[in-house]
């Protein structure tokens, strides 16, 4: 944690932070529920000073080593959000994905935040696996909309280098149809879509901060930080970050590669970007758009109609 710490007073200077200028705070990457409340304590102390009367303090957890005492201590000291790595409440399907908890300790997790007051939970939940069905993902929505969360993101599963499915040669199903059908029950649950992979009765500042190209400071390995047109890049490796936390790679975005940014993200969410930033050939794309029912103007932003379309709208737009 001293690591953490030095590179926070580091970036802290760098990026000019105000005392109660931070919106939102999020621990995550890894199992951050693995760690003792104790060894968070001073990281706290330390940047508190910094948070925004209402700032959403958000940490991920894995529901078989967040129990109620480290749930109650981190809330302690002021999480006020939580997000549940849960992936299905079918204990087949967890195991087939490695998982190390059960169905039944993820609805505990979840129940014991809540109990102790942690009003904004969400969950993550894993589609598109071998096993998948049509039975199997209603029930995981089903369980899902009577727990009390507000929040689900949701992921098809993704294959990475060096990982079980990976050495295994195990593939997704890409079932464009079925995951049409899974996002739709999931808003038809009470989940209002709000970018392609998340839906929710509350929106998550953390991530809208993203996809609004708003600055932000990554602390710890790995963890990128983003200031206007650069993008820092510590150490991914944990000794070597230990060692010199205020190493950084730094990564030049030009305005093409910023203009491209804020279309690409813009379009994968609620947020939408201003048209005035296109030229004028890209701005005659819009406007097909729009007649084939793809995107939708509202005074200069424009909005998304298909979000799992974002990615070829983009490129429609910019070729």
């Amino acid at each position: 944690m001293e690591a953490v710490i030095k590179q926070f007073d580091y970036e802290a200077k760098k990026f000019n932070l105000q005392k109660n200028s931070l919106k939102t705070f999020f621990i995550g990457g890894g199992t951050p529920s693995t760690i003792s409340p104790k060894l968070y304590q001073h990281l706290f102390e330390k940047i508190s000073k910094y948070f925004d009367n209402d700032i959403e303090i958000t940490i991920e957890a894995n529901p078989n080593s967040a129990s109620y005492f480290w749930i109650k201590d981190m809330k302690e000291l002021g999480i006020n959000r939580v997000s549940f790595g849960v992936q299905s409440f079918n204990d087949k399907k967890l195991k087939y994905l490695g998982r190390n908890h059960t169905s039944k300790s993820a609805i505990k997790a979840i129940e014991n935040a809540y109990d102790i007051g942690i009003k904004n939970i969400s969950l993550d939940l894993i589609h598109d696996t071998k096993i998948d069905d049509k039975k199997l993902l209603k029930n995981d929505i089903h369980i899902a909309e009577k727990l009390p969360i507000n929040h689900i993101s949701s992921y098809s599963l993704t294959i990475e280098k060096d990982t079980k499915f990976f050495n295994t040669k195990e593939t997704p199903k890409n079932n464009i149809e079925e995951q049409i059908w899974f996002y739709k029950e999931i808003e038809y649950a009470g989940f209002p879509r709000y970018e392609v992979s998340n839906f929710g009765k509350y929106t998550c500042k953390h991530n809208i901060g993203y996809w609004k190209h708003k600055d932000y400071i990554g602390i710890g390995a790995g963890a990128v930080g983003f200031k206007k047109n650069k993008r820092f890049y510590p150490y991914r490796d944990i000794k070597r970050y230990i060692i010199n936390p205020l190493y950084q790679d730094i990564e030049n975005i030009s305005e093409i590669e910023l203009k491209e940014e804020k279309i690409f993200l813009g379009l994968r969410s609620f947020v939408g970007f201003d048209k005035n930033i296109l030229n004028e050939k890209e701005k005659s794309k819009i406007d097909i758009l729009i007649k084939e029912n793809k995107v939708m103007q509202k005074n200069s932003k424009i909005y998304n109609l298909e979000y799992l379309l974002s990615d070829e709208i983009a490129l429609f737009i910019l070729n």
